[in-house]
This record gives C-alpha cells, structure tokens and sequence, in this order.
C-alpha cells in the first residue's frame, strides 16, 4: 500500500528542491500581482527615497525643447539644471534655505537682461529660497510620485541593464499615454516614465536611488548675495 505524504513532507520536499510548484504553496502557485499593486507598490517605494536623480527630457512639437537633471533629497536640499533647445542654461543649488541661481549668457539674454563683456556668465546668485516664486524655473527639491488612472501591464524590457516591466496608464484627457517601467528585482523602484500625446513627449529616468547626496554650494568669491544673510 503507498502511503500519503504528510504535510510537513509535503513542504519539507519543496524546501529541499528550492523551487515554487504548483501543490506547494497553499495547494497552487502563487498569484501574479496585478497592474495595479505593481504601480501601487513602486510609488510607495519612491515615496520612501530618501535620495534620487532625475533626468528628464521633453520634447514639444511647435515648441522648445528642453531637459534637466536633478540631485535631491526630495526635501530642501538639491542641485538643479535645466537646458532649453536653444542653448539657455539655469543652474540652481539649494542647501541651507538658499538658492545659488546661475543663468548662462543664453538664458540671461533670452529673458531680457544685459551682460556685461563678451565671455559667458558665470557668477552665482544667492537669495532665499522663501522668496522664489512660481515661474523662477526653480525646483523645490521634491518630487511627487502619486499616479492615477487604470495600468495594465505591457511588455517586460530592461532599463540600464535592469529588468522591469512596463505598466500603461492611459491619459484620456489629452489622448495620451504615460508608460512606467518598474523594475522586477530588489525593490520595485520606477526606473524610467515615458509620456506621450500629441503635443508633448517626456521621458522621466530615475537613478542613484538613496545613494549618499553630494550637494555643496559654490565658492563664495563666486556668488553675489542678494539673500540679506551675509
């Protein structure tokens, strides 16, 4: 007569083998996350950050192009670049309730002002950053991680080498698309967001997360303080 495994068999056999079967696990393989916990779970984990890059690049069709690139700790600190078609360059360094702002001679000239001489600019303003204002180009340093709409899953892909697989939200609204490309292994970080419409296509790329921020402000014989704090 053959006898039954028991239980504690039963699972003693699949430890041993390492590999998930059908029958070990509560009877049946375990289930897929869905399109949705996927996307849930990579905002919760980017919302955990507590550093990151961000490099983004936009291109405008009828308009001007542009990237950035930006080092923060999603709080106050943070060092920010943003580089339009036309050559027009804003650098910005946060740290200590300052900002130390340069625009290049392209950016000053486009917005309006005089520089003086010929060379490019290269001197740093200091000012507080309570005082920005909507429309400075600035970054405040955070970023918001919050999706919305319905995902489904696409194709898996690699991003840099890492595999991910792609979660689709359509953008009814504007008859658009947003991809997110999360990654599959260690934790479910968003590498990569694609958007596309019919004006606008913006690519997003996320690395470095919580890697140790190296953000300093500029030499002091480089800045001309506007901040009223010496």
């Amino acid at each position: 007569m053959r006898k039954t495994p028991t239980a504690g068999t039963a699972v003693l056999a699949c430890l041993v083998m390492g590999v998930a079967l059908t029958g070990c696990s509560d009877g049946g393989a375990s289930k897929e996350p869905s399109a949705a916990q996927l996307l849930d779970d990579a905002n919760a984990a980017m919302s955990d950050l507590t550093s990151v890059t961000i490099e983004t690049a936009t291109r405008v069709t009828g308009g001007e192009d542009r990237s950035s690139h930006l080092v923060t700790d999603l709080k106050a600190t943070c060092a920010y670049r943003t580089v339009t078609a036309s050559g027009a360059r804003l650098d910005q360094i946060r740290i200590g309730g300052a900002d130390h702002v340069r625009p290049n001679r392209t950016h000053m000239e486009e917005s309006g002002r005089k520089v003086a001489g010929k060379g490019e600019q290269e001197l740093w303003v200091k000012a507080l950053s309570s005082a920005s204002q909507p429309g400075d180009e600035l970054s405040d340093c955070t970023h918001d991680f919050t999706s919305f709409g319905k995902p489904s899953k696409g194709e898996s892909s690699e991003i840099d080498g890492k595999p991910a697989v792609l979660l689709k939200v359509a953008d009814e609204e504007n008859k658009g698309e947003f991809g997110f490309h999360v990654a599959t292994e260690g934790k479910p970080y968003i590498l990569k967001v694609v958007y596309k419409d019919a004006t606008f296509h913006n690519t997003t790329s996320f690395s470095a997360f919580d890697e140790p921020l190296d953000v300093r402000p500029p030499d002091e014989d480089e800045v001309v303080d506007m901040s009223g704090t010496g």
